[in-house]
């Protein structure tokens, strides 16, 4: 297997996570798991994160790392969104709270908008990665 070939099969499996806690953060909220919904979309986002930085060799599990890197090399030269970035710092903030407050609460509206804004986040990158050549058509 090529270098490149191993870079897509890693953004490939990267984007499969995304997708899976995408539908995952959906089926939640749909049963009434607001933290765990809150969790799964912020995830969801997080592995998008993941597969942009396998394309330039830059991946880390740590997620302060991560976004410091998605806003570095993706938002701040314009190749994202802004809004990306805005939504990534407040998933994750949200998933702090939902994981390791002692209280948490988020209105419907809320955790739809945050379901919206992580599968807008995941297409966005999705597109992306496909225009970068990284992905088939």
């Amino acid at each position: 297997m090529t270098e490149q070939e191993k870079i897509r099969a890693l953004v490939r499996y990267r984007l499969d996570q995304a997708d899976e806690a995408l539908r995952s953060a959906e089926t939640n909220l749909a049963q009434g798991l607001e933290r765990s919904a809150v969790n799964r979309a912020y995830y969801a986002m997080f592995y998008a994160v993941l597969a942009l930085l396998a394309t330039r060799a830059q991946e880390t599990s740590r997620h302060g790392g991560a976004i410091l890197l998605f806003d570095r090399i993706y938002v701040k030269p314009g190749v994202l969104p802004k809004d990306f970035s805005r939504w990534l710092h407040e998933a994750f903030n949200q998933r702090q709270t939902a994981d390791y407050a002692t209280e948490f609460r988020l209105s419907a509206d809320a955790l739809r908008q945050l379901l919206q804004h992580a599968g807008a986040f995941v297409n966005g990158v999705i597109d992306h990665l496909r225009t970068a050549g990284f992905l088939g058509s």
